[in-house]
């Protein structure tokens, strides 16, 4: 028993932004951007109308309309993101809501594994199926980034790169040793978990960033460090991320874990039929091309129009790849990501 992918869909908002755009409110430049992230232009979800969940939904019911099944019919629900509509709960149980299958009271896990969402979804999800736990597991990946990004010149750095939308899709058993999910990979290393975080809200307290000033005062009752006017002012509500530390790493463990992957079926990476690795960044992903010397028409990246969506980059990829007729039956797909935590993984599909 293993489980395939039986249904994939996708769903990103209308609104274009383009780095000309984005000049507008900071230091910044098409050339500068597209020099570095090989990004031109990005989707934002439209504002008190659309949120982590709505993009999910339309996705998610593309996916099961394409599997054949009615919502009713999905028995367990995956959700990974890191812009949750609210802190908490999470947004598996506002998917539950949103597709109308609250009446089943079928379990809701998130999974806060950020760019490397996805794929650690996948796997998890892959384990129920194999057991013969659940038989329509929905697998989703959704960001609105728009809603928490620093707007300035200071945030240029991080506010340039995301964007918004979301890809779902459905996993069922197959007893076919043709089809499906054929082996996975997951690590992580939090060594450097701060180079790429959102500092706050948080409990920390600081207590692992010692050159980072929180204005934190010893003095301060319970609650004030949540409510602290320096925690916006300086910024630390916003995402951080050390450029340079973050793609040192992801160029040695992104073509790292799918070689690890290709081991353990005894391939190699010219067996791989069709690349959709995470946009982070389309440098990256070149360089993890050119390291596993695979041609243009066996990598798929689509950074260049949604910016990196995190975990929702790999489904809306893999659903634009399929409906672009780049996948076909009996493909060996390889999905790899890498991202904050630090975490990364690689999954082998034999598309059925």
């Amino acid at each position: 028993m293993r489980a395939k992918i039986a249904g994939i869909g996708h769903y990103v908002p209308e609104n274009v932004v383009t780095n000309e755009d984005l000049t507008k409110y900071m230091d910044t430049s098409d050339e500068w951007i597209q020099e570095r992230t090989g990004i031109k232009e990005r989707r934002y979800a439209t504002k008190h109308k659309e949120t982590t969940t709505t993009m999910a939904a339309i996705a998610a019911k593309k996916a099961i309309e394409m599997a054949g099944i009615s919502p009713e019919d999905v028995d367990f629900i995956i959700f990974a993101t890191l812009s949750p509509d609210y802190y908490f709960p999470g947004c598996g149980v506002l998917l539950q809501r949103a597709l109308g299958i609250t009446k089943t009271e079928i379990g809701a896990l998130d999974i806060r594994n950020q760019c490397s969402g996805f794929v650690y979804g996948l796997s998890v999800a892959d384990q129920f199926v194999k057991t013969g736990m659940y038989k329509n597991v929905l697998m989703v990946g959704s960001e609105m980034h728009s809603a928490g990004l620093e707007f300035n010149t200071q945030g240029r750095g991080v506010s340039v790169i995301f964007g918004d939308g979301a890809g779902a899709v459905i996993l069922q058993p197959t007893q076919d040793e043709n089809e499906g999910i054929l082996t996975s990979a997951l690590h992580s290393d939090g060594t450097s978990a701060e180079e790429l975080a959102v500092y706050s809200p948080g409990c920390h307290g600081g207590i692992h960033l010692p050159d980072v000033d929180f204005g934190f005062e010893e003095t301060d009752a319970p609650g004030e460090i949540f409510a602290n006017q320096t925690l916006l002012e300086k910024g630390h509500m916003y995402p951080h991320m050390n450029g340079q530390a973050v793609f040192k790493k992801a160029v040695v463990k992104f073509p790292e874990v799918i070689m690890e992957t290709l081991a353990n079926i005894n391939a190699s990476p010219a067996d791989i039929d069709m690349l959709i690795p995470h946009q982070a960044n389309l440098r990256i992903a070149q360089f993890v091309q050119r390291t596993l010397k695979l041609p243009n028409e066996k990598v798929f990246n689509n950074i260049q129009k949604y910016g990196n969506t995190t975990a929702a980059s790999i489904p809306i990829a893999l659903s634009e790849a399929y409906e672009a007729g780049k996948i076909k039956k009996g493909d060996l797909v390889c999905l790899a990501a890498f991202g904050s935590g630090f975490t990364w993984g690689s999954t082998l599909i034999r598309w059925s």
